[in-house]
């Protein structure tokens, strides 16, 4: 017997049909034999509405009773998928993230998973329930509603599948799998077989919104089997999705990128003219982190006349916080300017394959020359090269860095 968590999203829980399926395909799983813990997310659109309802009350809502009332999405889709299995004759339970014991920090609208007190599961589990369970929340150690930020469902389930030893963790979205790249950008994508926890950590990173990123670095750290499929695609024709392992593929015939990640909500910031001495970094960045805004690429000129400009970007829904955060640090650290720019995007290249093989880099930079792309920033790993463009060229970069590197040629 396989104790399999499972995880569906806002689109495959968006109507009491499509709850239905779901509630279908679980019967499938369970009539096999399998134990099965389901983690959902909130219908589609619901936390949107619901983010809407309390901005429409309080302009800059509070992060304590925002996370009360964005949390009561998930809430309907557990109570729904129980009763749409027990119609079906299955045993049921829901549990919102409070009553799991789904432990967090206080850090609200992106708390961090600190503990899950599996008992009561495991107890109902053996009883012969499916366990259904609300994604994207937890408490407190004060009892407070907490949720983990977008995506959260995914992490839910992963730590859920960590705690309780799964054999896998299924994630159903309304994709049937990790692509090279979107598909609605390329429609030459292609769906890989496999792909590994470092290569999609960097794709879920850098852009790809298949997975959270906090749920494939659970998925690291734990060990959990993990795998990509779609809950649109009938029982009968279920495809085998994306498995994401631990192994590289050491075919020599794979490609050396497996796929092309970006970025939309970026925004570069750049300090003018400070001192170039050591702590500047610092003094700039120091309030950044204190008002908890992530920072990605950082790039530091050399310094000819005693001083340098400083630029780094962040997520472009923080930029005017982090824009207006500079503002009161200018004086302080001597700078003669602060400029930004809200119109850029980023875009990457991933794979295992660039430790073996050199000339990645200068290939993707000839390929984006040729088409007059300027490169503003660039960032590199073992495994990804990173370039911020002009927003504008997005779609155009995608498209050709994926046919250079052969993406849409079967492996």
């Amino acid at each position: 017997m396989a104790l399999i968590v499972q995880k569906y999203g806002g689109t495959s829980m968006g109507s009491p049909e499509r709850i239905k399926n779901v509630a279908r395909r679980i019967a499938k799983w369970k009539g096999e034999g399998n134990q099965l813990v389901v983690v959902v997310s909130a219908m589609s659109g619901e936390t949107n509405r619901l983010i809407d309802l309390a901005k429409a009350i309080q302009t800059s809502p509070d992060p304590r009773e925002l996370d009360v009332v964005i949390s009561t999405g998930e809430q309907v889709s557990i109570g729904l998928l129980a009763m749409a299995l027990k119609e079906l004759g299955i045993p049921a339970k829901s549990y919102t993230g409070g009553q799991v014991s789904i432990l967090t920090d206080s850090t609200h609208t992106k708390a961090r998973i600190l503990d899950i007190d599996d008992q009561a599961i495991k107890a109902d589990l053996d009883a012969g329930q499916v366990i259904i369970v609300a994604g994207f929340q937890g408490v407190d150690a004060q009892g407070a509603i907490t949720t983990l930020g977008r995506g959260g469902s995914d992490t839910t389930a992963v730590a859920l599948a960590a705690a309780l030893q799964a054999s896998e963790c299924q994630i159903y979205t309304d994709v049937d799998g990790v692509y090279t790249t979107d598909p609605r950008i390329v429609p030459e994508a292609r769906r890989l077989d496999s792909i590994t926890f470092e290569e999609m950590l960097e794709m879920a990173s850098l852009g790809s919104k298949v997975l959270q990123i906090r749920s494939v670095e659970f998925a690291g750290k734990y060990k959990v089997k993990l795998r990509v499929l779609s809950s649109l695609e009938y029982l009968n024709k279920q495809g085998p999705g994306t498995l994401i392992t631990f192994e590289e593929n050491q075919n020599m015939e794979e490609p050396i990128i497996s796929g092309i990640a970006f970025n939309r909500d970026e925004a570069k910031l750049t300090v003018l003219g400070v001192p170039d001495r050591p702590g500047i970094a610092y003094q700039i960045l120091g309030p950044i982190a204190e008002a908890n805004i992530d920072v990605d690429m950082i790039i530091q000129n050399v310094g000819h006349d005693g001083s340098t400009d400083f630029s780094f970007t962040v997520n472009r829904g923080e930029y005017a916080k982090a824009l207006a955060i500079l503002e009161t640090v200018k004086a302080h650290v001597g700078a003669r300017a602060i400029t930004g720019d809200n119109k850029i995007c980023k875009v990457s290249a991933v794979g295992v394959g660039m430790r073996s093989h050199p000339g990645v880099a200068s290939k993707m930079f000839r390929a984006l020359a040729e088409e007059g792309i300027n490169l503003q920033m660039i960032s590199t790993s073992e495994i990804k090269i990173s370039v911020v463009l002009d927003e504008k060229y997005l779609e155009l970069a995608v498209r050709v860095l994926h046919q250079s590197f052969n993406l849409n040629q079967a492996a």
